[in-house]
């Protein structure tokens, strides 16, 4: 599968609208975002019952955008099958714990509106994975472009 790069962009709820995830293509720059195309929009199962997304804080809101942004970008499909939900059964130990480091490390710390291009999130999940020993990768970590040499 070719690597795709994709900026994912929270966008705080307001005025009875919850807050929302768009999965955009990646463009620099606030000039260049203008005319940015979103690609899709990742959904709460649970946003009516248990309120959707949130950041800036840890806690469940926080955790469902985790899974949610995790899922997509290590391309593990639905949060919930993959075992890494708030939600789902059965759910997969070592995914719960990066999504709730994520949720610490990253998403705690964003403002109300933000964007986070995802090779930032798998190069972020990739160390995750090599400080902690565990070599069992998910597909799309094993499949990391190379590096590019900025001294080159």
């Amino acid at each position: 599968m070719a690597y795709e790069d994709r900026t994912y962009h929270g966008i705080p709820r307001s005025k009875g609208t919850p807050a929302r995830l768009l999965v955009e293509s990646p463009e620099d720059g606030p000039t260049q975002r203008l005319s940015v195309q979103v690609l899709r929009e990742l959904k709460a199962k649970d946003e009516d019952r248990l309120g959707g997304f949130g950041w800036g804080y840890n806690g469940s809101g926080t955790s469902r955008a985790a899974a949610a942004v995790l899922a997509d970008a290590l391309d593990l499909g639905d949060p919930e099958k993959a075992g890494i939900s708030f939600t789902g059964w059965p759910q997969d130990d070592i995914l719960i714990r990066l999504r709730e480091d994520f949720c610490i490390e990253v998403l705690s710390q964003f403002c109300d509106e933000w964007r986070l291009r995802r090779g930032v999130v798998v190069r972020w999940a990739h160390s995750w994975y090599a400080q902690r020993g565990i070599g069992e990768l998910p597909a799309a970590l094993r499949e990391l472009p190379p590096l590019t040499d900025i001294d080159a």
